[in-house]
């Protein structure tokens, strides 16, 4: 009784002092083996996908995937196909994946269009003060790496893909970003693919 009592002494004190017991370390083994079986087909098998309607996940923050994952399965971020295999997800699982996929280095994308990729660069790096229009840069960094924990990481992510995701916020289809849907509300068509474009280009 005396040696479970000290065991849990050390515990208890970090409850009262406010602190959250540590999370067990990810387990990369299993969030390799869950992630091939679960989204390599969708996401290609370094998470680097092929498909530019799906997002490349390589290098991005884990914790932002954990939190989509998160609100794919509460249907906070409505998706039917990402609900259904998020659903099939425990927390450990999310964990697991996501650091895995992280951990994988990103292929460089490429911009397209030079018509528009000089207008992207102006309204990522300063966005549009007559329309206070944020710059992406000052949430997502110049580079488009992101902010751990808190922004994603942008750079070298498929044009189509972006654009689909800056129409939902927009359209209100996307709802689980306030910031972002503020954003791309004032954005019009030729300005989402412009700073798309320029987006895949950023390394």
């Amino acid at each position: 009784m005396l040696t479970a009592a000290a065991l849990a002494a050390p515990v208890f004190t970090a409850f009262a002092a406010g602190e959250a017991p540590k999370a067990a370390k990810p387990d990369l083994v299993k969030g390799e083996a869950l992630y091939t079986a679960v989204c390599a087909a969708c996401h290609g098998a370094d998470g680097n996908s092929a498909i530019a309607a799906n997002p490349k996940l390589s290098a991005q923050h884990p914790e932002y995937l954990v939190k989509q994952l998160h609100e794919f399965k509460s249907g906070k971020r409505n998706n039917a196909v990402m609900k259904g295999f998020a659903s099939a997800l425990s927390d450990d699982d999310m964990r697991n994946i996501s650091y895995w996929v992280a951990s994988k280095p990103i292929k460089p994308g490429f911009a397209k269009d030079k018509e528009l990729v000089a207008l992207g660069e102006r309204i990522y790096r300063g966005g549009i003060a007559d329309r206070q229009i944020a710059a992406c840069a000052g949430c997502h960094s110049p580079n488009g790496a992101g902010i751990p924990a808190q922004y994603p990481r942008l750079s070298g992510q498929h044009a189509d893909y972006t654009v689909a995701q800056l129409n939902m916020f927009r359209d209100g289809s996307r709802a689980n970003s306030t910031q972002m849907t503020q954003v791309a509300a004032k954005l019009n068509d030729k300005e989402i693919r412009a700073v798309s474009d320029y987006i895949a280009g950023l390394r």
